[in-house]
């Protein structure tokens, strides 16, 4: 099987296209050797590339027919990314929360939405008083 379908069947990728991509930018090696989209992939074939800021290592188990479910994909990898690689991942989530603590500075997107909100929570429930007072 070619190593764009491999990897978009066990779930790496959303689409075929963005495996390709990363071949193309020499971001995934078989065996230590960079791939090309058509590359195939072989049981006992040792995976390595790097997504979501994490260098990910797969070993080939077998080669599914079709796109599986993420509950049947452990039947067809072994995962050997070492946990460490994890745990830094939370770190830099940690450090970008760090690096801007909510309530500071400029307002982003997602906080002036929940402002408006809240704002129009609030304009609701004085309707609501002020129609009881004129009754």
């Amino acid at each position: 099987m070619r190593i764009d379908k491999y990897l978009w069947c066990v779930r790496y990728y959303k689409t075929r296209n963005m495996v390709t991509e990363a071949c193309k930018k020499n971001q995934i090696t078989v065996n230590g050797q960079i791939a090309k989209p058509s590359k195939e992939v072989f049981p006992t074939d040792r995976i390595t590339f790097r997504k979501d800021q994490i260098t990910q290592i797969i070993t080939v188990l077998d080669i599914p027919q079709n796109r599986v479910g993420a509950k049947l994909v452990d039947i067809y990898r072994k995962n050997e990314t070492p946990p460490e690689a994890y745990a830094h991942l939370e770190l830099l989530k940690l450090s970008k929360e760090h690096y801007r603590r909510s309530g500071t500075g400029r307002p982003t997107k997602k906080d002036r939405r929940d402002i408006d909100d809240y704002g129009d929570e609030i304009y609701d429930e004085d309707d609501e008083e002020n129609e009881t007072e004129q009754i």
